[in-house]
């Protein structure tokens, strides 16, 4: 009678042990992409008209639909041209590990881009060195800014200076298709 009572002693014992165990680990494990600054591009969800201006100053125009997916950890963008002659897809996700943003871009050119980033203010930005022709580093970024509800600019700069001075190569204006 005495063993029978020791092992129902060890099997409570262990089921409280499990019990506790379960219950601090619920508690605790948050998913990973639930953190504030996860949610900091989420701004950009939705679909977007985009308007630029060509090297010529004509207006060009296309379509930027962003969306969340993969338990809310990855923002993908599905941009293109309403031509139709340039299109091009990025991944986006919150690294915590690295508290950074990273961001993958592929194009119909063939391009291949890795971007990494966070916010700056009431900005959030992605960048990454290049080497150009000459052998020289240049830094290339792009910045969200002026961020509305329905509306934000998007800015594509280079530096050669290690980001002392930038030179504006591009420029979208985004409205909200409603």
């Amino acid at each position: 009678m005495e063993l029978i009572q020791k092992i129902f002693l060890v099997v409570i014992i262990i089921m409280a042990l499990f019990t506790v165990v379960t219950v601090t680990h619920s508690q605790t494990n948050e998913s990973p992409c639930s953190s504030k600054e996860a949610e900091q591009f989420d701004f950009w969800l939705g679909s977007w008209k985009a308007e630029w201006k060509d090297s010529e100053g004509k207006s060009q125009y296309g379509r930027n639909m962003i969306t969340k997916g993969f338990g809310n950890c990855v923002i993908e963008e599905n941009f293109a041209t309403d031509d139709g002659t340039f299109t091009g897809r990025s991944l986006s996700v919150y690294n915590a590990r690295k508290n950074m943003w990273q961001q993958t871009w592929v194009d119909n050119t063939g391009a291949y881009m890795e971007f990494t980033g966070g916010k700056d203010g009431d900005n959030m930005y992605l960048q990454r060195i290049v080497t150009n022709k000459e052998g020289k580093e240049i830094l290339q970024k792009m910045t969200f800014t002026d961020i509305q509800k329905n509306s934000f600019t998007w800015n594509w700069e280079s530096s050669s200076d290690n980001g002392g001075t930038w030179t504006l190569n591009w420029q979208i204006l985004y409205s909200r298709i409603k």
